[in-house]
């Protein structure tokens, strides 16, 4: 288990992060470039050496309510690989691979009559599109797939990404 100096060690290894005060000894680290409305990466981390990482929707992980996971018995690998996975996620480009199902921003769904729909993600909405009509708009990925399963298509062998 790592003491509390060791920790304060390895997070300000992260240059992105900015360190803040809070009460009671406790401080804080910060994305300034977060996409999300969340900033704190590092939540409280305390004297006594414990603290928390934002880690929500980050594989592997069982956050709290609040999206936190406690490393008070993290080792520096354990550490390191959740900040940076933190970081990545609040990124632009980890906002976008969450959105875009891993960065797949572009897909073509077959049904069984051989007609095709190609699924975009365009302006944070992902659109079904007939050719050059519009088919249908969904907030999510998800909702988008379920909708073409439920018309009976299913998704292309190949898929696209960001270009």
């Amino acid at each position: 288990m790592l003491d509390y100096q060791q920790k304060l060690s390895i997070i300000e290894s992260f240059p992105e992060l900015k360190k803040k005060e809070v009460s009671l000894g406790r401080i804080n680290f910060q994305y300034a470039d977060s996409v999300a409305d969340k900033k704190n990466v590092i939540y409280h981390l305390h004297p006594n050496g414990n603290g928390y990482v934002y880690a929500k929707d980050i594989d592997g992980y069982e956050p709290d309510a609040k999206g936190m996971v406690n490393i008070r018995d993290f080792s520096e690998e354990e550490l390191r690989g959740i900040i940076k996975k933190a970081i990545h996620a609040l990124s632009a480009e980890g906002a976008y691979e969450a959105a875009t199902a891993g960065g797949v921003d572009h897909e073509i769904w077959i049904n069984r009559s051989g007609q095709s729909l190609e699924v975009i993600y365009e302006n944070e909405l992902w659109n079904v599109y007939a050719g050059e009509l519009l088919d249908g708009t969904f907030r999510t990925y998800l909702e988008a797939r379920e909708y073409l399963i439920e018309e009976g298509f299913r998704p292309e062998k190949t898929k696209k990404g960001r270009s």
